[in-house]
């Protein structure tokens, strides 16, 4: 896959602050964004607080990305909200996953309900851990799923490090909801590790 050059990254940030910075300013702004988060879309996503840090970043400046971030979200949710069974849009939930949870500084563990049908009722943040993990408690989920009659869910949850690898703790967590899942008639279609350069699906390795 061709990668996404830096340089442009940079010209694309320094676009965005050319109104408000002048072109000289943007420029080095832009550098000085990609320098300190590594990408543009680590930039966007970055919180309002680290933003301002960054020399010629006011808070209008960081509240715009927040507002670009949220656009991004929002295309990527309208792919997957329709009436099509999830399972038949995987790119597309994938796509809203990374978008959403690939540059979050903490590890989320998010929920996505289904009905019987595989469409959509509801996509939960069950969980908002460290940078290195995230508690996922199987009682919480089976309880959650079957207050809202959901017939199937898929886990997700990310890896601020970068790497998606599942952990051992994460394969032997998705196991044990699976067991007590299928139990009561619910299945658990995957769990999708999401990190910066990619995703991991616990099915696809065949883990569970």
């Amino acid at each position: 896959m061709q990668k996404w050059p830096l340089e442009r990254q940079s010209q694309l940030l320094a676009q965005l602050l050319l109104q408000s910075l002048g072109a000289k300013r943007a420029k080095e702004v832009s550098l000085a964004l990609i320098a300190r988060f590594g990408s543009l879309p680590a930039a966007i996503a970055a919180p309002v607080n680290l933003l301002v840090e960054t020399p010629g970043v006011g808070r209008a400046s960081a509240e715009l990305f927040g507002a670009i971030r949220e656009v991004a979200i929002g295309m990527a949710r309208l792919s997957i909200d329709d009436c099509r069974p999830i399972i038949a849009s995987w790119s597309q939930l994938v796509d809203y996953c990374r978008i959403t949870m690939a540059f979050e500084q903490r590890e989320q563990t998010r929920l996505i309900f289904l009905d019987k049908k595989n469409r959509l009722i509801a996509d939960e943040v069950q969980q908002m851990g460290t940078v290195d993990q995230s508690p996922v408690y199987p009682r919480e989920v089976i309880g959650r799923t079957l207050e809202l009659s959901a017939s199937a869910l898929i886990l997700v949850h990310n890896h601020p490090s970068g790497d998606p690898s599942p952990s051992a703790q994460d394969v032997r967590t998705t196991k044990e909801i699976a067991e007590i899942a299928s139990l009561i008639g619910i299945t658990v279609h995957d769990h999708i590790i999401i990190g910066k350069a990619g995703y991991k699906s616990l099915r696809q390795l065949k883990l569970i």
